[in-house]
């Protein structure tokens, strides 16, 4: 079976969710373990730990549950654009906390703001969620009605949460490339959409992508 053939197959598909999945609750599990083992910790360090553990398992609900998609992004760079916007900021996980109550209490109101953002979408975006560009339909409602990537803007508030916990100046340099590689994947995902779904250039038209009045 060809690279296109496999792309394009239900079992693809479902190895994709199924790895996304298992990623996002390996996650959940190393912060449940660190909670277990940190009870001594000051409550607003357990807190910002137990938001982010739940973030986590909502996404891999998330990618478990998705509807198959119409069409894929061509080529490799849109896939490793997502891949790497995907999973190379939660790596952040695996470092060292801080204990210092101000940032925790600055991530535990990212992270929760942020989760807030992800469920609100969802309800409107339904099973169209995806890692990968991917076209599936063009949602209109709820914060589609103002900006066309109100989920980029969700993870990305979870995701400086997630630098709040580990503050140093490795972590801010994450923040930054993952910035930069969620504008490229927004880029590759306007260019499927327009594509192949005919409305999204009216819709396109009316909308800001992340930020009303800046871009």
């Amino acid at each position: 079976m060809s690279t296109i053939a496999l792309t394009k197959s239900g079992s693809y598909d479902r190895i994709m969710r199924l790895l996304g999945s298992l990623w996002f609750l390996l996650l959940a599990l190393c912060v449940a373990v660190r909670i277990g083992a940190s009870l001594t910790d000051p409550w607003p360090s357990l807190l910002s730990s137990f938001c982010l553990g739940i973030f986590y398992m909502l996404l891999a609900l998330l990618i478990m549950t998705r509807s198959p998609a119409k069409a894929h992004a061509d080529g490799p760079l849109p896939r490793i654009a997502a891949f790497v916007g995907s999973y190379l900021p939660w790596t952040i996980s695996f470092l060292g906390k801080t204990d210092d109550t101000l940032p925790n209490l600055a991530s535990t109101a990212c992270v929760l703001v942020g989760t807030i953002m992800m469920l609100v979408t969802i309800r409107h975006l339904g099973r169209s969620f995806s890692l990968v560009p991917q076209a599936r339909s063009v949602v209109q409602t709820g914060p589609y009605r103002w900006i066309k990537h109100p989920l980029y803007v969700a993870e990305e508030i979870v995701v400086l949460g997630v630098v709040l916990q580990y503050l140093t100046p490795v972590t801010l340099i994450v923040l930054v490339l993952h910035i930069g590689i969620q504008v490229c994947r927004i880029l590759y995902e306007e260019d499927l959409l327009r594509r192949n779904c005919p409305e999204y250039s009216s819709y396109e038209a009316s909308r800001w992508r992340v930020i009303p009045y800046v871009w």
